[in-house]
């Protein structure tokens, strides 16, 4: 069975249920982001260690889905959970006698903040509509819009690449994959304004496609140079065809807390 058919088998199976929990929200779609949170960060934590670098999962998973709930609940502000996870994280390592200590809180840190903030903009995304079933579809339409470009970028790169797009980091990627993947980005959100978002207007859609196509696969290129610089292929094998949980939501993971931000300061309820 070849791997391209088992990624497409995975994908024909996951995405409808996916796009269900994404709809039907609340603690359904709570939980999905709280698992996206916690093994991304595990793995990120299991390839870290390839660099000798010892993270803690004692501080960092809790941390990761204290941020998360907390987008959900807003039981306190941010900044007093930062404080929390510095304070109690250099605490710990003073015990730990584990290598560097100084690359030992680098990495609690980075995945704390990058993997736990940048996964609480699914639920500031998906809660910030005050009509319950807009904030639905938004993130429907960025989860499809991912999807589109990460095909468009695979399946043009495949047939068409001949120019590499960051050779350093990803020697496979294509600028011909990148643009084809950038302007299937605002194709797929022009159609999402048909189907599902019309109380968007043009400009929003094409100004969120182009988030997703440009930062979505800068995201994709951060996630391959941290794997690269571990010397790992997959973030980990827990989804067979695609690698791990990191691999599959890395664009998604980058591209929505800029997704956010737009839509928080340049859109009206």
């Amino acid at each position: 069975m070849s791997n391209t058919f088992v990624r497409i088998l995975v994908s024909v199976l996951t995405i409808p249920l996916i796009l269900g929990v994404c709809f039907w929200g609340k603690f359904l779609f709570l939980g999905f982001t709280l698992v996206i949170g916690a093994v991304a960060y595990y793995e990120f934590i299991l390839f870290a260690r390839h660099k000798d670098a010892a993270g803690s999962l004692v501080i960092g998973v809790p941390a990761v889905l204290l941020i998360i709930v907390n987008a959900y609940f807003k039981f306190t502000d941010l900044t007093s959970l930062v404080f929390a996870v510095v304070f109690i994280s250099m605490l710990r390592e003073l015990f730990r006698n584990k290598k560097s200590a100084i690359v030992n809180l680098g990495v609690t840190f980075l995945g704390v903040f990058y993997i736990g903030l940048f996964v609480s903009s699914f639920v500031l995304v998906r809660e910030y509509f005050l009509d319950y079933q807009k904030g639905a579809f938004v993130i429907i339409s960025m989860l499809a819009t991912i999807w589109i470009c990460d095909s468009a970028a695979y399946f043009f790169g495949l047939s068409f690449g001949k120019h590499r797009l960051f050779l350093r980091v990803s020697p496979k990627k294509s600028w011909e994959g990148a643009i084809a993947g950038f302007i299937f980005s605002i194709i797929a959100m022009l159609a999402a304004k048909l189907l599902v978002v019309e109380f968007l207007s043009w400009q929003d859609v094409i100004i969120i496609g182009i988030i997703l196509g440009t930062v979505g696969q800068v995201g994709d290129l951060i996630e391959s140079l941290l794997k690269r610089d571990a010397g790992v292929k997959d973030s980990s094998n827990i989804i067979p065809g695609h690698g791990g949980i990191f691999d599959r939501f890395d664009s998604l993971i980058y591209s929505t807390p800029v997704v956010f931000l737009y839509i928080k300061y340049f859109i009206s309820q």
